[in-house]
């Protein structure tokens, strides 16, 4: 009791700053079914007309929302799998192997990672011309991926680092082949760090904007990010009121993500077996 008694106070400060994202959030949610006039802070009636993108025939030139929300959940998902399924094998080999060029191969990495996307554009874009895969979404998924895999592989690696030689001494004792203690014994004891990689990147993916604006700008590969930059750029006297909707509409499953896995990621570093 006196414990909570005594962080009542940090609760209340923390409360009072974020009021202003609270009230900045709520009227978002009020505009996105309210309709105002006269810049009045006081909604007018209440309607669904903003809500209409989800069931109108798009305009021409513009892609139906329902193909941009399928085309970023593939882009998300693949992005997120690749980078998961590599960084869980070469983590292993950099953390258990004895490579060489090891330490130069973990700075190289690491300095990769350190590139802004902006700068490295220019050679991405005159690369997937020169391979066919410009204007494509498997080309931003391979690029997505790509910029990913430095920080997957040092997070990984990491985790491995914690999982003691015993637990794989034990398993190759046993007569079990080296891939088999990987996948059986070693595996489960990074489970954390692969669900946070897992998430980290699909999060990544899903809000990305400059790689599908410049590397993929068709129709056909656009993804909610640009979605929403067309939305408004198209149009001579935007609706702004439907542009907070599909903003709302990208972020649902953002929240949605959150909402489920959030006790995992407060125990990121739980779990896992000794011995």
């Amino acid at each position: 009791m006196t414990s909570n008694f005594k962080s009542w106070p940090i609760t209340i400060f923390l409360s009072i700053l974020s009021l202003p994202i609270v009230v900045m959030f709520f009227y978002l949610i009020l505009d996105t079914v309210t309709d105002t006039t006269g810049g009045s802070l006081i909604p007018d009636r209440l309607t669904l007309e903003h809500w209409r993108f989800l069931f109108e025939t798009p305009a021409t030139g513009r892609a139906s929302i329902w193909k941009v929300t399928a085309n970023t959940f593939i882009f998300a998902c693949t992005t997120s799998a690749t980078v998961v399924a590599t960084s869980l094998t070469a983590g292993y080999a950099l953390s258990r192997l004895n490579m060489p060029f090891r330490r130069f191969f973990l700075g190289g990495v690491l300095t990769l990672h350190a590139f802004p996307t902006i700068t490295l554009i220019i050679a991405i874009f005159l690369m997937l011309q020169m391979t066919g895969l410009y204007n494509t979404l498997a080309g931003v998924i391979l690029v997505k991926t790509a910029l990913e895999l430095p920080l997957g592989i040092w997070i990984m690696k990491g985790f491995y680092d914690t999982v003691p030689w015993e637990i794989e001494m034990a398993g190759l004792a046993d007569g079990a082949s080296r891939f088999t203690v990987w996948r059986k014994l070693v595996l489960p004891q990074v489970h954390p760090g692969m669900a946070a990689l897992g998430l980290f990147s699909f999060l990544a993916a899903w809000s990305e904007f400059i790689l599908p604006q410049v590397l993929a700008p068709d129709g056909a590969s656009q993804v909610l990010a640009t979605y929403m930059q067309n939305l408004i750029k198209d149009d001579v006297q935007p609706d702004f009121n439907m542009f907070k909707s599909v903003g709302l509409f990208y972020a649902l499953p953002v929240l949605i993500i959150y909402l489920i896995f959030n006790q995992k990621l407060m125990n990121i570093y739980g779990g896992g077996s000794k011995g």
